[in-house]
Parts: C-alpha cells; structure tokens; sequence
C-alpha cells in the first residue's frame, strides 16, 4: 500500500493511526475476499450513503448488500490498494479522508477516487 500526502492542509495517514488502521484493514479484508471485514470499516448506520457513477446507495445493509450481488466470489472482487491519502481534521474526532483507489478485477484495473468523511 502506498501512502502519500497529496495537497497542503493534508496530513500522512500515520500522523492518525487509528484511519490508518481502519484503511489497511479494509484492503486487507477486501484483498482476502472478506466483504463483511471491508465493511467493519464503514458507519454502520442506515443513514450512510455510498456513493457511485451508477447512484447512491443509502444505509449499511445496503451497501453491503450491494457488493455481496457484484463481487460474489473472490475472485470477482480481485485486489484493492489506495494510494494519495489524505486526511484533514475538521475539528476533534471528526475527520475527511480522500485519495485513490486502484482495484484489479477479471476485467482490468479500475482506478479512481474515494472521499470519507
């Protein structure tokens, strides 16, 4: 996994351990075919939205639900790593999270960008 700062007001992933963590264990459970593991990372709330080019998807079922149906196989969920991290405290304990996403598939390398918040 690669982690750099991108942009001025950007702060390294390690300057915030508990992110960090949260992040690598996500790609560490998506990388070993575990999307109930990827999604302890999420809020896991019905009132989280994920969102997409095809939509929005609201609430932690949801969206939990919704990658059970496109990536029902290991193998179909392929690998994930971010790259570019970075994160800007808003004020305590609260805290945005950008980067990049690279996912292999079946079907090729997808990239693009995330936002947390």
């Amino acid at each position: 996994m690669v982690w750099l700062m991108s942009s001025p007001g950007c702060s390294a992933p390690a300057d915030y351990p508990g992110i960090r963590g949260v992040l690598d264990k996500q790609v560490a459970a998506w990388n070993h075919g575990d999307l109930e593991g990827f999604m302890a990372g999420y809020w896991k709330s019905e009132t989280m939205e994920f969102s997409t080019s095809s939509g929005v998807t609201r609430g932690w079922q949801a969206t939990l639900d919704r990658y059970r149906v496109k990536y029902a196989t290991a193998e179909k969920m392929g690998s994930l790593r971010f790259s570019d991290v970075c994160v800007s405290e808003r004020k305590p304990g609260e805290a945005e999270v950008s980067g990049r996403y690279h996912h292999q598939t079946p079907d090729g390398l997808h990239t693009g960008r995330f936002f947390l918040h």
